[in-house]
């Protein structure tokens, strides 16, 4: 069954601004800017309110799940929003049963190079996605902590990392060697 109207709304915190023009949206705060297009979802987004701005996402005529796709929209315009104003971080720890994994960071926290894995002469160089900066930790030993304001760029580097270092053509439920993530923070909020 078609709902006649569907809508959902994001309130805009002060310091924030956000531009509409058609299904993109770009989001500026004290953290940077970013940008994102919905042209895929067929939503109407609009700016609405003259002192207190607020996002509206509408969908006429929807079905079920066109009408699930606002709030994916309303949480990436929200994630977008907090990346501006408090930006995200993901810590990474090394996981190793005998050979120590060696990482070493590079070119001022855009290149993430991996040695020693699993015993293997390989150096693994990752680089990082565009606004995405990664640093080594003092007080906690084999963990990495990567920050950005893009969650999206953020995870994707976090899985770039993982994926270079999993153990190919063995049991996985025996060999866990790998980086993996083990926390997600909003900074400002630990």
């Amino acid at each position: 069954m078609k709902v006649i109207k569907s809508s959902k709304t994001v309130e805009i915190p002060a310091g924030v601004t956000v531009q509409v023009k058609g299904r993109a949206v770009k989001v500026t705060g004290p953290r940077g800017t970013l940008k994102r297009e919905f042209n895929h979802l067929s939503v109407d987004i609009n700016l609405v309110g003259k002192t207190k701005k607020v996002v509206t996402i509408d969908l006429w005529f929807g079905t079920r799940d066109q009408i699930a796709s606002i709030t994916t929209v309303a949480s990436h315009i929200e994630n977008m929003i907090t990346g501006v104003t408090k930006g995200y971080e993901y810590k990474m720890r090394f996981v190793y049963a005998h050979f120590p994994i060696n990482v070493v960071v590079v070119d001022g926290g855009k290149v993430v190079e991996i040695r020693n894995f699993f015993g293997e002469k390989i150096v693994r160089r990752i680089p990082l996605l565009e606004g995405i900066t990664c640093t080594r930790t003092e007080k906690v030993k084999d963990e990495i902590v990567l920050v950005g304001n893009d969650l999206e760029k953020l995870s994707q580097s976090c899985a770039n990392i993982q994926l270079r270092s999993a153990v190919k053509f063995k049991d996985v439920r025996k060999f866990l060697d790998g980086i993996y993530v083990s926390e997600r923070n909003v900074l400002g909020e630990n």
